[in-house]
């Protein structure tokens, strides 16, 4: 499933756009400030390139910090991420492409992918319902025809 990202393009990417959605209702603005990306060497192949340029995109939010969350968005965020936090920050890493752009691209992609999911509220409780009668009397009748089944396979009796 993607998601629209707003791009403002003056050479390079300037903030995170999330579009409105569940525990959304306004979209999510993220500035470039709360966003804070790191390169490095991708590894696999690539050529000679792969020695020298630094493809690989590390994008963080830190996401107990931020100004941009509200308490509620960030009660979630932080419950429902919790095993891919660390102290508060949310890393995702792209290195798909031997292009940086593209790169940079594809984590903000999947930062706002974890983000829309994670703010979402949670969806109602399962309302337990009971089998109908005719399924009942459908089950039982084949546990009859099974231990039916088991009965006749058995030995007959000596009758000495």
């Amino acid at each position: 499933m993607r998601f629209r990202i707003k791009r403002v393009y003056a050479g390079l990417m300037k903030g995170l756009w999330i579009g409105p959605g569940p525990g959304l209702p306004d979209g999510l603005a993220i500035p470039d400030g709360e966003l804070v990306e790191r390169y490095s060497h991708a590894s696999g192949p690539g050529g000679q390139g792969v020695n020298t340029t630094d493809s690989r995109v590390q994008l963080s939010f830190d996401v107990a910090r931020s100004a941009t969350l509200d308490e509620v968005q960030r009660e979630r965020l932080q419950r429902r991420l919790r095993t891919r936090l660390a102290d508060g920050v949310l890393t995702v890493v792209a290195a798909g492409s031997r292009s940086q752009r593209q790169n940079r691209a594809a984590a903000r992609e999947r930062l706002a992918v974890l983000i829309r999911e994670g703010v979402a509220p949670p969806s109602p409780p399962r309302r337990s319902t009971r089998p109908t009668r005719r399924s009942i009397e459908r089950r039982l009748l084949a546990k009859r025809r099974v231990a039916e089944t088991k009965r006749n396979r058995a030995r007959p009796q000596d009758t000495h």
